[in-house]
């Protein structure tokens, strides 16, 4: 008796000490809980998606064409009220034409005749560059994200052909051709050119040239918040001749023996026709 009194006075106290140390640890594992609960939902917020529409999907040129406007307008998904109210959202949209070789010529005066004394040549270049924004690039992101996406015609990557001479003063010739294609009005860039229209919807204004570059261009679409890159999209876009003019230039090409014979018979009929109403009779 006196040694199970004993156990069970043993025990009694174990339980009597134990319980409010499980109470102590079990409080701090239910806040841990909590905390990491309010994290996951952070986490779990969907991130906000952009995603845009052109006003045409091709562009006709023909020979009274002396340029146009494309609007591009556009929506973001899962919108953060409260970013929206700070006007924490940037959006950037660019045009930009088909890629190709480019070449910059340098000319000077060779015994009293202006002449192409250098040149230097640029591989894969955008032909033409339009860009607008929420606002100046500058006040939306950093200069390295802007170089690294390529946010503005000084950020353009304009490389040097690789198997061909490059020119002593390559710089020069870069800056050139960025000025040159300014002056051109094919390289571009419009401030202020995205505005919001309502808490989710955006659009934008772009002014193509009247010499813009036919075939596919790709329009592209990017969203920052709070300066960080957050979403980006894109869509293509065709500029193409039309009218009577492309259709006699591409009937040439096409059909050069058909269109070399209708011209020849043309040119008859019309000569016969001349002899008959300008006959002196």
């Amino acid at each position: 008796m006196g040694l199970r009194r004993a156990v069970i006075l043993v025990a009694l106290a174990a339980g009597l000490t134990g319980t409010p140390a499980a109470a102590q640890e079990t409080a701090p594992v239910g806040d841990t809980d909590a905390a990491a609960a309010a994290n996951a939902a952070e986490q779990a917020r969907v991130p906000e998606r952009i995603e845009i529409g052109l006003s045409t999907e091709t562009v006709a040129i023909t020979s009274d064409f002396t340029g146009q406007a494309l609007t591009i307008f556009g929506a973001i998904d899962n919108v953060d009220p409260l970013v929206h109210r700070q006007g924490r959202y940037d959006i950037f949209v660019i045009l930009e034409g088909p890629r190709s070789e480019l070449v910059a010529r340098r000319k000077d005066r060779v015994f009293g005749i202006w002449m192409n004394v250098e040149s230097q040549s640029f591989d894969n270049t955008p032909q033409s560059y339009l860009i607008a924004s929420t606002r100046l690039a500058r006040d939306i992101t950093s200069l390295d994200t802007l170089a690294r996406l390529s946010l503005g015609v000084g950020q353009i990557r304009v490389q040097p052909h690789p198997d061909k001479k490059q020119a002593r003063e390559v710089e020069q010739f870069t800056s050139a051709l960025r000025r040159l294609k300014r002056g051109d009005g094919l390289y571009q860039e419009f401030p202020g050119g995205v505005r919001f229209i309502s808490q989710s919807l955006f659009r934008a204004e772009l002014a193509l040239p009247a010499n813009v570059p036919l075939g596919q261009h790709r329009a592209r679409a990017y969203l920052f918040r709070n300066g960080e890159l957050v979403g980006q999209t894109e869509a293509p876009l065709r500029i193409a001749k039309a009218g009577f003019e492309y259709a006699v230039s591409d009937f040439a090409r096409t059909q050069s023996l058909y269109y070399g014979l209708t011209s020849v018979l043309l040119a008859l009929f019309v000569g016969w026709l001349g002899r008959i109403v300008f006959r002196k009779d």
